[in-house]
């Protein structure tokens, strides 16, 4: 699946943290999105980890955009939640991994090959700040 939770909710953090004007805890933003204080902080860590956002510990910590969002690339994004690319079907990225050894005669995987890298191009170049004009 191409866009799960945890993507979408990650979509959703960095909404609302580039109108904040001060680092928002993962309570505060549980509490704003509605979700799972436990999950959406297993997300913010992997944004930080990737330095997509920055992390403030203390009293007032909380998370912060680390970048400008216009840096910030859908893709990477994505890919940092899920722990791997985002994927349109759960497809071998390249004939000789295909795990039936039958790519060379499958006739949909040049199809879903194609569309899976019109896919990448699309989130490699769609940045937080094109969502937030939107």
């Amino acid at each position: 699946m191409l866009i799960t939770r945890a993507s979408e909710y990650a979509i959703l953090s960095l909404i609302l943290l580039s109108s904040a004007q001060k680092p928002m805890d993962s309570d505060t933003l549980s509490k704003e999105l509605a979700i799972s204080k436990s999950f959406l902080a297993k997300i913010l860590q992997s944004l930080a980890r990737a330095n997509i956002l920055k992390s403030y510990k203390g009293v007032n910590g909380g998370f912060a955009l680390e970048i400008d969002p216009k840096d910030i690339n859908m893709l990477e994004v994505m890919s940092c939640v899920e722990g791997k690319a985002p994927t349109v079907f759960e497809c071998a990225p390249s004939e000789k991994d295909c795990p039936s050894g039958k790519a060379a005669i499958c006739s949909i995987w040049p199809f879903l090959h194609k569309l899976q890298g019109k896919i990448d191009l699309f989130l490699a170049e769609l940045s937080l700040a094109d969502i937030l004009e939107d």
